[in-house]
């Protein structure tokens, strides 16, 4: 088990890839700037995915799926931010904490309703919520009570 240093640092690394290029670095791209064999990096990227387990990797893969609150895979969640959309969310819950990412920046989330399918639009700076159409927008978790307990259903 690596030291706790070690696994902040990847995380970051993780974090900052998805936030500068849209994108998780893969753990080989990560085992240099770490000093790590491309062995560990691997070994690693399991550690911290423990750690941090609201995000989570493709399964039977090493690759990063999802990374709250950013998703590595596209969703119906798109980021924009300075006029480029190269950002997923991982929820629409999620897509709330993506403001913290961006200091002084408008993000705009994007997403169609997944009741009715009608446009839905969040604008947010500095973690408040500047803009949202239609008014009156509220969230929905769609996390069952019964046999789907504890299973999200967004996999």
């Amino acid at each position: 088990m690596a030291d706790a240093r070690l696994r902040d640092a990847m995380f970051h690394r993780i974090m900052r890839g998805l936030v500068d290029t849209g994108r998780a670095p893969h753990y080989a791209e990560l085992a240099r700037p770490l000093g790590l064999s491309v062995e560990n990096a691997r070994l690693l990227l399991h550690e911290v995915m423990q750690a941090y387990p609201i995000g989570w990797l493709h399964p039977e893969t090493d690759y990063i799926a999802s990374f709250p609150p950013l998703n590595n895979l596209p969703t119906q969640y798109r980021v924009t931010v300075g006029g480029r959309q190269i950002w997923f969310a991982q929820c629409g819950f999620e897509a709330t904490s993506v403001t913290w990412l961006f200091p002084g920046e408008i993000v705009r989330v994007d997403a169609p309703c997944l009741d009715c399918g009608d446009p839905v639009t969040l604008e947010m700076r500095d973690g408040r919520i500047t803009r949202v159409e239609p008014a009156g927008v509220i969230g929905h978790l769609n996390f069952g009570f019964g046999p789907s307990r504890g299973r999200p259903a967004f996999l």
